[in-house]
């Protein structure tokens, strides 16, 4: 289903619908409510709209439940033209898609939204600050996102917006990193107990991103730094300690080793994670310097989030 939407109002376009995509819809469209003449879109691929999967089937009632138009179009196979020609009915494209699109992808969209001539462009950058980690770090995807950084500052016909937002919250206590072991009760510090990380949870970025592409004056050409909380591994050790009422043993994984690690098995991304977060730089900024503590907004902390989802 393709809408015929012009750019005469605030017409927004979100690049897929996951983890992080459904909460900036959410708050969109939400927001949108208040704004005569916005309208939210989602792109979405073909097979995932016609799918009989539950979860997906679940999605997509909600986004039209939520009045958001669905937009069909698949971000691998499309050339940059006709993802230009999908963007260029829309005022605002905003990336959701993650790096499960592969490597190439961030570069691609990018080029698309400026042939698009789209008045404001938010990349899929949601996440640490490349700017500051720099060129040839352990984790080579973070390359690519400054290669669009660059291409989208060395032009002036579309502005744009970067969303730092540090680790998914949920993430730093995924089975998958290793660095918290519920079961043995072990933290595994990266880099050492006291090496910071800022963690936000994909709801408050949701919201958080809302407020951002609303917010008057226009947002434009910077990056805006959100935290919901900016804390140690020692003291994630700690919160663990008082809230699930258990003793937990920290542990030091130092950078020199995780990269040593990294060397033995060069392609596995949890080891390129785990190295470049050892290092401790650009994946953390203070909480009070963040967009949502400077506007007053809410966020969860690690603390809470911890209550909520780890106290079973």
């Amino acid at each position: 289903m393709n809408s015929t939407q012009t750019t005469d109002g605030k017409s927004i376009l979100v690049i897929g619908a996951g983890e992080l995509g459904m909460p900036v819809l959410r708050n969109l469209a939400r927001k949108a409510k208040d704004q005569p003449g916005s309208t939210i879109s989602v792109l979405l691929r073909a097979v995932t709209v016609e799918s009989t999967d539950p979860v997906k089937q679940r999605d997509v009632s909600e986004i039209r439940e939520l009045g958001i138009v669905i937009v069909t179009g698949d971000i691998l196979a499309a050339t940059i033209g006709e993802l230009a020609t999908i963007f260029a009915r829309f005022d605002t494209v905003i990336g959701c898609a993650g790096f499960s699109a592969g490597r190439n992808t961030p570069m691609k969209l990018a080029k698309a939204a400026l042939e698009a001539k789209l008045k404001r462009y938010f990349p899929w950058q949601f996440g640490v600050d490349f700017d500051v980690i720099g060129r040839g770090s352990p984790q080579d995807l973070f390359d690519a996102q400054i290669d669009v950084r660059e291409l989208l500052r060395g032009q002036d016909k579309t502005d744009w917006v970067v969303i730092s937002t540090g680790m998914f919250t949920s993430f730093l206590f995924e089975p998958i990193f290793e660095v918290v072991d519920l079961k043995k009760n072990v933290v595994n510090a990266l880099g050492s107990l006291e090496t910071e990380v800022t963690l936000t949870t994909p709801d408050d970025i949701g919201a958080l991103t809302a407020e951002v592409v609303f917010a008057q004056p226009m947002i434009r050409n910077e990056i805006v730094y959100l935290a919901g909380d900016t804390v140690t591994y020692g003291e994630v050790a700690e919160t663990l300690q008082t809230v699930l009422g258990r003793p937990f043993t920290k542990a030091e994984w130092t950078a020199p080793q995780l990269k040593a690690e990294l060397a033995q098995d060069p392609d596995n991304h949890i080891k390129k994670y785990r190295a470049v977060f050892a290092e401790g730089k650009g994946v953390a900024w203070p909480k009070c310097d963040s967009f949502n503590e400077k506007k007053g907004i809410n966020v969860t902390t690690a603390e809470e989030w911890v209550r909520v989802n780890l106290r079973s």
